[in-house]
């Protein structure tokens, strides 16, 4: 890859360091990973650092009521985290449906699952980590209590998400407005913002750890506002909470391996797209041409439909991975790819609102670790005393009883979010992932190909345009895109949409060790990110 041929116009360079790199969408976060990094901490310290602070700097996409995923490269082997919760245990599906809902509430305590989040902490840091999770969570806590500067793109978002939750009656809610737009109204970007609750809850956690959220004062604080607000969750839902290692999967694509975490989230569809485009010659074709593209939104069309059709928490309905990741049901698939635009239903595979960070230390040891509340601002269920803000994963449910991913208790429901990685052999590439709901698979698969078809670097795969798959033979296309060029895909019979903004194109972080043992890792052009090193 060339480190100095920036094809597309960019805010940055690659940043290069050996030391080690923290990337994230928001650089008040990512100096924090920085600084853990510096005080000899390793990467997974780092992380969790800057995950935490993620929660202050950036409300709009998540909390301290998240959800996350990880992988680990531990200098030796890759390694899954799981930390997505579970359904409370009072969901009845059957009163959803007795009341007339066609899909299940995307917001207030109807949308709310146990948050995974806090517990992925305490579980990478008591495996992985070097440093006491209160040095960890010592940034967060500043930010929260002493407040911060809140940056231009997330004050975008905010003042987005604002007048629907002023709007929601609900009682769950109802603190949010309170919490979020004390004054009225959303901060501005370089107004300062800061959380007292939010403070409380991080300082419960550093002092008595991260099974505070789960067990202790902060859970009774949780299930007490469920209860006078209108929520099922309670003290038992919690303290069930379980995050679960897992193994993860992986196709090969251009002599590389390309990794994700297995089902319940949705990274096996950009696998599978991959798998199909390994099938066409990419780099035949210019980077960015109306072949390329049709191609690859064509394989990612047929990747969800698997994923929609299939994709549920393993504990509950059997998914086929391995079928829907075999070479040779890919290479079917790949076939059907015509000339034209198509509408795909699934095949039958043989049986058998987010932020994401990535970091790298000096040892070789690197995280890739994405956290969600999914929707802006997630439910919109806000415990004022205590900051925590949840996410609104329930909505990833369905109705259908015939479908594997139909809500029930103390299930976990299809996931947007996806971590990704890269190896080469017995060697690590590095981690990567790029946020923001159904743009990631896409995302993944243009980022991917841009590396290692057209041999991009890091930061020219993420200034590269984007498109977002938007259902059936619908696409947008970012702004600015060539007319031509949307013309041309019109002209297959994609429905085309040039997009107003650039928000719901996702916002990724890329880190690759090079040969030599330096990094080089870029940073999303899309938001306020940045990669930092030293």
């Amino acid at each position: 890859m060339s480190l100095v041929n920036y094809p597309y116009p960019s805010r940055r360079s690659a940043l290069l360091a050996a030391n080690g790199v923290v990337a994230t969408s928001q650089p008040l976060a990512a100096q924090a990973g920085l600084a853990v990094l510096q005080r000899g901490g390793n990467a997974v310290d780092a992380a969790i650092a800057t995950a935490a602070a993620l929660t202050v700097l950036e409300p709009t996409s998540n909390g301290i009521g998240s959800d996350a995923f990880a992988l680990v490269w531990d200098g030796k082997k890759l390694h899954g985290l799981n930390a997505s919760g579970r359904s409370p245990a009072a969901t009845d599906p059957e009163r959803l449906r007795a009341g007339g809902a066609k899909a299940m509430p995307q917001r207030g305590w109807g949308s709310v699952t146990v948050p995974g989040a806090p517990a992925a902490w305490g579980d990478l840091q008591a495996r992985f980590g070097r440093l006491e999770l209160a040095t960890l969570l010592e940034p967060a806590i500043t930010y929260a209590r002493d407040g911060f500067p809140v940056s231009p793109v997330i004050s975008r978002l905010w003042a987005r998400a604002t007048p629907q939750f002023h709007a929601i009656a609900e009682a769950g809610v109802a603190p949010w407005r309170d919490v979020f737009t004390p004054s009225g109204r959303p901060p501005e970007a370089g107004e300062r913002w800061s959380s007292r609750g939010h403070a409380a809850c991080l300082t419960a956690l550093a002092e008595r750890g991260v099974r505070d959220f789960y067990e202790g004062s902060v859970a009774e604080g949780i299930a007490a506002f469920a209860a006078r607000s209108g929520g099922i969750l309670t003290l038992d839902d919690l303290a069930a909470h379980a995050n679960e290692w897992v193994e993860p999967i992986g196709v090969d694509y251009r002599g590389h391996t390309v990794w994700e975490i297995p089902p319940n989230g949705q990274g096996i569809a950009a696998l599978m797209a991959l798998g199909m485009v390994e099938h066409t010659d990419m780099a035949s074709h210019p980077h960015g041409s109306n072949e390329a593209w049709h191609r690859q939104i064509e394989a990612m069309k047929l990747a969800f439909a698997d994923a929609y059709r299939y994709v549920a928490d393993q504990e509950h309905a059997e998914v086929p991975v391995a079928g829907m990741l075999s070479r040779d049901y890919l290479a079917a698939r790949a076939a059907s790819i015509g000339d034209r635009a198509a509408d795909p239903g699934p095949g039958e595979p043989p049986r058998g609102g987010t932020v994401y960070l990535c970091t790298a230390d000096r040892d070789g040891m690197m995280v890739s670790f994405i956290q969600s509340n999914y929707m802006g601002f997630g439910s919109g269920v806000v415990v004022p005393e205590l900051g925590v803000s949840f996410q609104n994963r329930g909505a990833g449910f369905v109705l259908d009883p015939d479908h594997p991913n139909v809500v029930a208790p103390r299930k976990r429901p299809r996931h947007t979010i996806i971590p990704g990685f890269l190896t080469r052999g017995d060697e690590a590439i590095g981690p990567f992932g790029v946020m923001g709901g159904e743009m990631q698979p896409p995302g993944h698969l243009q980022v991917m190909t841009s590396m290692l078809d057209w041999d991009l670097n890091p930061q020219s795969a993420l200034d590269a345009p984007r498109w977002y798959f938007a259902g059936g033979k619908a696409i947008h296309l970012e702004p600015g895109t060539p007319a031509a060029r949307a013309d041309a895909l019109r002209a297959l019979g994609h429905e085309v949409t040039v997009a107003p903004d650039d928000l719901s194109f996702g916002r990724g972080q890329i880190i690759v060790r090079l040969d030599n043992g330096v990094y080089a890792a870029g940073s999303e052009p899309r938001t306020d990110g940045a990669a930092v090193g030293w």
